[in-house]
């Protein structure tokens, strides 16, 4: 925000939302973040009106939602393996509890499919509904070792012109698992996914209006709102936080000399409910000195111990 917020702007003896939205109407925070749909109405026009523009991702009803592409901020290897992580953190495969393995394999495999999309496929391609097209494409015989699928062909293509393609090595590593290995991956991979089989998900990804990366830029106010009795789609929040901060870091380094423009608070209600921020006790110590910072509310301290361990 561009003006300090006071620090008995804050009060825990109030409800969390209450206290964000008196925060908020205070201050005129430039970026903030809350659970509950009805915060944007009592808030909202006080933003309007001070020239605020106004950017909505809304997970419990899509069609009052803008449109947010995770796919539409990678740049770089670096951002596929971050996307994968995230991904990774905030969902759950098939695989057996507590085997590092099959979380290892599908993030080869992950890295792989969503590095193809990235630097292969048209720019309209690049999202979550190609990559469920893709992993769909995956068919494995057990009994047929040198069978090969449409995945395995294009990737055969892209090797004969670049041996040394980042998805081509990340799929050479996967493809060394034997058939029912590949086959259980692959099942893993796709109950990850399942939400995406909701057609509503797949248009809501398709394409991206947030710009997260302008808000450090202009004066933006990001409402995140999520169910508070449903955690289906809560991993779209974390992804949209980690890629926040990942974004307006190497903004505020690469262009503006290390401190964004416009401050950005994030001002963040039931903080261990949106799921795992990967690094997050990191970005808590870094962010402040490029013009970020971000109020965790919680309801005990206890939740943090739970989601983030030792880091907590």
């Amino acid at each position: 925000m561009n003006e300090e917020v006071a620090r008995d702007s804050i009060r825990f003896a109030y409800r969390a939302s209450r206290v964000t939205i008196r925060g908020l109407l205070k201050a005129l925070a430039k970026a903030r973040d809350m659970r509950k749909a009805t915060v944007i109405n009592e808030v909202g026009n006080a933003f309007v009106e001070h020239n605020y523009k106004i950017k909505v991702f809304n997970t419990i009803n899509f069609k009052r939602s803008m449109h947010y592409n995770p796919f539409a901020y990678l740049h770089s290897e670096k951002d596929i393996l971050k996307l994968v992580t995230t991904l990774i953190a905030n969902t759950k495969g098939e695989g057996k509890g507590g085997d590092e393995f099959w979380e290892k394999a599908e993030k080869l495999l992950y890295s792989a499919l969503i590095g193809y999309i990235y630097y292969v496929a048209p720019k309209e391609e690049q999202n979550f509904s190609t990559l469920l097209e893709f992993l769909n494409s995956m068919e494995v015989r057990e009994d047929d070792e040198t069978f090969k699928n449409a995945v395995d062909i294009m990737f055969d293509e892209l090797a004969a012109s670049d041996p040394n393609h980042f998805a081509v090595r990340q799929y050479a590593k996967y493809k060394l698992a034997a058939g029912k290995t590949a086959k259980s991956i692959l099942v893993s991979c796709g109950a990850r996914l399942a939400a995406f089989d909701i057609t509503e998900l797949r248009e809501i990804t398709a394409y991206d209006e947030l710009e997260l990366d302008k808000l450090g830029d202009e004066k933006t106010v990001l409402f995140l709102i999520m169910s508070d009795t449903d955690a289906t789609f809560n991993f779209l929040i974390s992804m949209v936080y980690t890629q926040l901060f990942n974004l307006l870091c190497e903004k505020a380094d690469d262009v503006y000399g290390g401190r964004l423009p416009v401050h950005v608070r994030c001002l963040i209600d039931e903080a261990c409910n949106i799921g795992q921020i990967p690094n997050l006790e990191k970005l808590m110590a870094t962010i402040r000195s490029r013009e970020i910072s971000a109020a965790l509310v919680l309801q005990a301290k206890s939740q943090l111990k739970a989601i983030y361990k030792a880091n907590s």
